[in-house]
Parts: structure tokens; sequence; C-alpha cells
């Protein structure tokens, strides 16, 4: 699933090829992306406007249009192609942009679980999916304080609060299992129980361990890869995702499920 640092490479090679184009036509092949909305407003409500800015929030893509914001998820295996009128869109291409230097904006997504929501600027920060989103990683107000406020009732395993958007975006499973190996801290710990230096390492962590992946280009494992297939090369560098031996101790890794979610950790260097 693209996470944080793909989306944010994906924003990054749109921003290159697209700022400034206006929207000419839209075809929508599978309605269902279009999650507000009806694909018939969506298309009348986006043709004629330009596409002014391309920024990011969470793993949310947000074309910054004349009046509205397009919000989109890539899911599991979304993903964004900058073509040439004259190529055939394939049978995994739901929605095509026609822009006004003639070439198209295709979206593909093999397991159609991407989405894509039309709201005005005005209510975008007020509304769901952007009012429900916790801090950035780089937000100056993501503090010791501010989680240890956020995770004084929560029991439940550190990996898991990692990986609510609630609290802070866009740390998804690999990253996740990067931050807690980095601190040495077990996935399966209870979250209310870190302490003032251990959730201000975590916080050091995150952004350690996103930043890092959005210099390489993100994660390509399986299937993601970025706009005009740039793959990402982090996963050359990861230390305990799918990893057999810790780079630290050379003691075996174990793989476990949290929250249904795949997790790697040493046994020796993250004590429970």
């Amino acid at each position: 699933m693209p996470e944080l640092p793909e989306v944010e490479t994906v924003k990054e090679v749109l921003k290159q090829q697209i700022l400034n184009e206006t929207i000419e036509r839209v075809d929508i092949y599978y309605d269902k992306i279009i999650a507000y909305p009806t694909s018939t407003l969506f298309k009348g409500k986006v043709v004629g406007q330009k596409i002014n800015a391309i920024k990011r929030r969470g793993k949310w893509l947000l074309f910054v249009l004349d009046e509205d914001i397009l919000l989109s998820h890539l899911r599991m295996e979304g993903r964004y192609y900058i073509k040439e009128q004259k190529e055939i869109p394939s049978k995994h291409v739901h929605v095509v942009f026609t822009l006004s230097s003639g070439r198209e904006l295709w979206y593909a997504d093999t397991r159609k679980f991407g989405r894509m929501v039309l709201q005005n600027k005005e209510e975008v920060e007020k509304r769901a999916p952007l009012n429900a989103l916790g801090l950035e990683p780089w937000d100056e107000a993501l503090t010791p304080l501010y989680l240890k406020e956020k995770l004084k009732k929560k029991t439940i395993p550190i990996k898991t609060v990692l990986l609510d958007q609630s609290i802070v975006v866009g740390c998804g499973n690999i990253y996740a299992n990067e931050v807690l190996f980095l601190g040495k801290v077990h996935p399966l710990r209870k979250a209310n129980t870190l302490t003032k230096k251990e959730l201000e390492n975590l916080i050091q962590n995150i952004r350690l361990v996103l930043a890092k992946a959005i210099k390489l280009g993100g994660t390509t494992i399986r299937s993601y890869e970025s706009s005009e297939g740039v793959h990402g090369r982090f996963q050359n560098a990861l230390s305990i995702h799918e990893q057999e031996i810790c780079p630290s101790c050379k003691e075996k890794v174990i793989k476990i499920f949290v929250g249904g979610r795949g997790t790697y950790y040493c046994p020796n260097c993250q004590k429970k």
C-alpha cells in the first residue's frame, strides 16, 4: 500500500508534469472510485478548472483547483500515469483526465480500492476525510506531551497506535516496524507505558525513517510504483521489515501479527 513517502513521491512527480494544466474532459469508467459527489457532478465541476497546486495531507493527494480541491487516496494499488492521447487505457484505468496540453492523466487501480473526493476549498478542512487526520510527522505540535496525552488511556500495542492516522499520519506498516526497531521498543508494548524519553525517541525515529524513505522515493514491495513507473528504493535500506537476521545483534528476527499486520522485531534488541 502506498504510504506517506510513496504519496509524497507521487506528488512531486506530478507537480513536475501537470501543474497549471486545465482539465478539459473527464472520463470515468468505474463510478465507485468517485466517493463524493456523484460521478456526473464530479465531471461537471472539475472540467474547466486549472490544477494550481498539488499537495499531500497524510496519505491523501490534494489537487488544488480554482474552486475545489480534488482529494485522491491510492489505497492498496492506485497509480497515476501521464500519457499521450493516442494511447489506449487498459482495463485497470478507471479515470482519465484530458488536460489542456493534449496529454492525459490516468488513474489506474487493479483492485479498485482507491477513492476520489471533490470538496469546496472552504469546506475541505472541516469535513471528512481531512478533519479526522492527526498531526503530520514534522508538525511542531508533535511533541512527547502531545503523544502522552493521546496515549494515556491506550493499553493497545504501540504498533497499533503508530498505524492510527488520527494521532500521527503517514506511518504505515513497514515504517512502523522500522521506527520501533530503531527505538528498541517491542511492538506489543502497551502504548500508555512509554516514557517521555521513549516518546521523544519515537518522534525522532518517525521523522528519520519517513525522511529517508522520501529521499529514496518510497518503498517498492510487490506492486507499488509512482507515476511514470518510478520505483522506490527504500526497500534496499530496510533494517527489520522482512529481514531474517537483526543487523545489530545478529539474532533471528521474529515475525508476528499485530492487528492483522505482519510485524517484524528482534527479541534481543526489542525486549517487551
